[in-house]
């Protein structure tokens, strides 16, 4: 059965790595949904957040592929287990009226999320809410702006909830 995944990876902090760990997935026709990596505490390692769709046998290969992989430190199975995770996203809508303006005002209140900035014709929003919410914000915001909305996403960052 296919389903989202998540894995996090902690990598040698070094020229080619994001490549090569790539590589290993486009190698083997995995796709990734979303890769964000950034440098840890230590500057010598990066973390990597990785979410991808797979069936369970797949989702093992990969797993054993990247503990084999020179530059992988740790794999850590982030699908089943408690996580806090958010994506950042931003959205441009253009072409806007007066009207537009305060509604796309009332939406980034209901959405929790901060208009970043705006003039009198473009309205940009922050967001840092699950994928699942971003969605949901996005679908409504193409239904009101059609054609007139640009969006950036950033791949899920994510870390293990704490224990009670």
């Amino acid at each position: 059965m296919m389903k989202k995944r998540w894995i996090c990876l902690f990598v040698e902090n070094e020229i080619g790595v994001l490549a090569r760990i790539s590589g290993l997935f486009s190698g083997k026709s995995y796709n990734i949904d979303t890769l964000t990596v950034g440098v840890t505490e230590d500057k010598s390692i990066s973390r990597m957040t990785i979410s991808l769709t797979s069936d369970d046998q797949t989702f093992e290969q990969i797993k054993k592929q990247l503990n084999r992989s020179i530059e992988v430190i740790k794999v850590v199975d982030y699908t089943n287990i408690d996580i806090h995770i958010k994506e950042l996203m931003f959205v441009k809508i253009n072409a806007c009226s007066d009207r537009d303006i305060e509604e796309i005002f009332r939406i980034a209140q209901v959405f929790h999320v901060t208009v970043m900035d705006y003039n009198q014709e473009t309205v940009l929003i922050e967001s840092v809410q699950t994928e699942n919410e971003n969605n949901r914000l996005i679908a409504l915001l193409e239904k009101c702006y059609v054609n007139r909305i640009e969006i950036v996403r950033g791949g899920n960052v994510a870390v293990e909830a704490l224990k009670q």
